[in-house]
């Protein structure tokens, strides 16, 4: 097991636990920075998605910067019950933890979302898969973060706004396409 550190918001500094799980890849510090400062230091009142939460570092972020609502998708087992642990441990009221397919819920989602956090396993498909399901899952105004093992340049009806790379992973913030 290792630690990640929050890095902003009223958790900031706070460790979150990270089990040791095939293909989890936390999104390292400076990616996260960069992320949020694209996002607005500030998330009051945002509904967000973490639709691959693993670690839940990008999900605890958005809550610790005031998220209204965070939903974690996570398929597995292990990585859910560290999930739990941490929120508990933060005492994330505002996060609720799923256990499930990330495209099937993807598919059923009965709500709109102000930013989807998209972070899958790499080289597994699941960008290509979740794609065309991601801009009914935005609000008005709502934004997707992908971050992948290459660049992307547009995902179906959606437009790359910002990207970037940090050392092998490449990351991006997507509006709907005008």
């Amino acid at each position: 097991m290792s630690r990640i550190r929050i890095i902003g918001g009223d958790w900031r500094s706070r460790l979150i636990d990270v089990r040791t799980v095939k293909s989890l890849r936390p999104t390292p510090d400076r990616v996260r920075e960069t992320l949020f400062n694209w996002l607005g230091q500030d998330l009051d009142g945002k509904r967000c998605l973490d639709l691959f939460a693993g670690s839940g570092a990008l999900g605890f972020e958005a809550a610790s910067r005031g998220a209204e609502q965070v939903v974690m998708i996570e398929y597995d087992p292990v990585a859910v019950a560290a999930l739990q642990a941490n929120a508990k441990t933060l005492q994330a009221t505002r996060v609720q933890i799923v256990r499930g397919d990330a495209l099937k819920f993807a598919r059923s989602a009965n709500q709109t979302f102000d930013v989807v956090f998209v972070d899958p396993p790499y080289r597994a498909g699941w960008i290509e898969r979740i794609a065309p399901l991601l801009p009914d899952l935005l609000s008005a105004k709502g934004v997707v973060y992908v971050e992948a093992e290459y660049q992307i340049d547009n995902l179906e009806r959606l437009t790359r706004i910002k990207y970037g790379t940090a050392g092998q992973v490449y990351y991006h913030l997507f509006a709907p396409a005008a």
